[in-house]
């Protein structure tokens, strides 16, 4: 059965972006500095990479480019009030925008994933997915940093939220924290 999870980078203060969209620092990159560190990221990727499907906030899919039509092959879900754009529509036959909410969205992710995880991508998405009970691990890349402000990871939960820790993993420069959320 497929596991849907979510799978950020955070400063310490709770920003998965700065006040500009970019993830802080001079590179623009400060957040995702860990990965070239070495360490478990090759673990990590390996688990991105084994992915069935991916669920894409629309921002965050539209920022991404829709990371050019598939993300490492796997098809990718758009939960969105809206139609696509020019390039979802026409150039990239595996992006689905789905228009009848969150859980059909994700039941479609996971029919699409089988077996395989479904790799959940931006903040909002994430939210109504643990709103709407369909979001089941949160993997968090805790990054030694506080950036003071921009765009936090959970601001607009409805209520409280119960998770269990199922896996850290500690680096110098990120701790890496994986929660299974409680139903």
């Amino acid at each position: 059965m497929s596991t849907s999870i979510l799978d950020m980078s955070m400063s310490l203060d709770g920003y998965i972006a700065d006040p500009h969209d970019f993830l802080g620092g001079e590179n623009g990159e400060l957040l995702h500095d860990w990965f070239a560190a070495g360490g478990p990221a090759g673990q990590f990727e390996a688990e991105w990479n084994a992915a069935g499907a991916v669920l894409a906030g629309r921002r965050t899919a539209e920022l991404m480019d829709h990371w050019g039509g598939d993300h490492n092959g796997a098809p990718i879900f758009v939960p969105s009030h809206r139609p696509p754009g020019p390039a979802a529509r026409w150039n990239y036959p595996l992006v689905t925008y789905v228009t009848d909410g969150i859980e059909s969205a994700m039941a479609q992710a996971k029919a699409a994933a089988g077996d395989r995880d479904v790799q959940v991508r931006g903040g909002y998405v994430a939210q109504r997915a643990i709103e709407a009970g369909v979001l089941d691990e949160v993997q968090i890349h805790h990054i030694p940093v506080l950036l003071g402000a921009g765009r936090r990871l959970f601001d607009l939960l409805p209520s409280l939220v119960t998770l269990d820790i199922i896996r850290v993993i500690d680096t110098p420069q990120a701790t890496h924290i994986r929660y299974r959320v409680r139903r």
